[in-house]
């Protein structure tokens, strides 16, 4: 009896337009839904399944502290563009991208540039899009994958790591990336960039937009996430986006995601970071809304460009809460049938 009324609540819960992607098919989760409904006399009300789902977390904790200690370990050396560090960094992201079915965009993975003598790459991914007419359009997801090297040295150590800046974004755009390839729930074309040489006065991103704007690829939209790894105050949202007055972008993605969650700095604006970050070079040539997101509000992280810049420094619940969270919005960003976010000056 108890397997028949399991198969009930599945195909309950599936008529009533829950989406299969979130729905924990867990048997344990399951038997939870069971047991509380046992108790319950007479008709299962649709409010009283919907208590019962779980929602399926899609990005798992320590999957994002596995990559992200790695990504800021000693061994690479503070990731200096151009550097061995970095060289490492590189591997590792084609890698992720190789073993997740994630198409390189150009020839290769890598996108070369030169900073004078030093020889720089981004790296570049590619998902193409579901619909036959919205995979023409491109989402680019992007973060910078460099940091300093070395710094100050503290307690004889000089390695500036960078966990925070910006390994805690690169692993966001992998491990959406490995989400993308796994669901194909992607409308429109993605792309998943990871800079070098945004310490150097954003050379990779430059030198990437203007490629693709010479193939006058359709962009859309693009975010770059930057310093995402640490958790903003009580009663803030939780996380800001740069250019907030530029367009509907942050209004846009607290509606996909049913949720009050980008919303704006001050201080932002005060220190242009709109145009100090990867997203600017995007924004400059395509003229779209490209525009960057993070958690890091200057009263949250002591350690920007400093060598204590640790993984030990990072909050792991946050930051894979923040990346779960960011998926619908992302969805919906992606999927619309007509280009909804828009520059205010259209």
């Amino acid at each position: 009896m108890k397997k028949i009324l399991i198969l009930l609540i599945l195909t309950f819960m599936l008529s009533c337009g829950v989406q299969k992607q979130i729905i924990d098919t867990n048997p344990d989760s399951i038997e939870k839904v069971v047991q509380n409904t046992e108790e319950v006399e007479g008709e299962i009300s649709e409010s009283e399944i919907k208590k019962e789902i779980i929602v399926k977390e899609h990005i798992k904790l320590n999957d994002v502290k596995l990559s992200l200690e790695y990504l800021a370990s000693d061994a690479l050396e503070g990731r200096n563009t151009g550097s061995k560090g970095i060289e490492k960094a590189a591997i590792y992201i084609e890698n992720v991208f190789k073993e997740n079915n994630i198409k390189p965009y150009f020839e290769t993975y890598r996108d070369t540039f030169n900073v004078k003598a030093i020889i720089g790459y981004n790296m570049v991914g590619y998902i193409e899009g579901t619909d036959s007419n919205l995979k023409n359009e491109f989402v680019i997801l992007g973060a910078h994958y460099d940091h300093i090297g070395t710094a100050k040295a503290v307690n004889g150590d000089g390695i500036a790591n960078g966990a925070n800046d910006d390994a805690s974004g690169t692993v966001a755009v992998l491990e959406w990336a490995k989400y993308f390839s796994k669901t194909k729930s992607n409308k429109r074309s993605v792309l998943f960039t990871l800079y070098s040489a945004e310490e150097m006065g954003l050379k990779g991103s430059g030198h990437l937009a203007k490629r693709l704007k010479k193939e006058n690829l359709d962009v859309y939209t693009m975010i770059n996430f930057e310093m995402i790894g640490v958790p903003r105050a009580d009663g803030e949202t939780m996380a800001y986006i740069t250019g907030y007055k530029l367009s509907n972008m942050a209004e846009k993605l607290n509606t996909y995601a049913n949720t009050e969650m980008i919303g704006f700095l001050p201080q932002a604006k005060a220190y242009n970071l709109f145009e100090r970050s990867d997203n600017y070079p995007f924004y400059k040539l395509f003229k779209v809304p490209a525009q960057a997101i993070s958690t890091f509000d200057f009263t949250n992280f002591d350690y920007y460009h400093h060598v204590d810049d640790e993984a030990s420094e990072i909050d792991f619940n946050h930051m894979t809460n923040f990346m779960n969270k960011m998926i619908p919005a992302l969805e919906g960003m992606i999927n619309t049938t007509s280009k909804e976010i828009k520059m205010y000056n259209e």
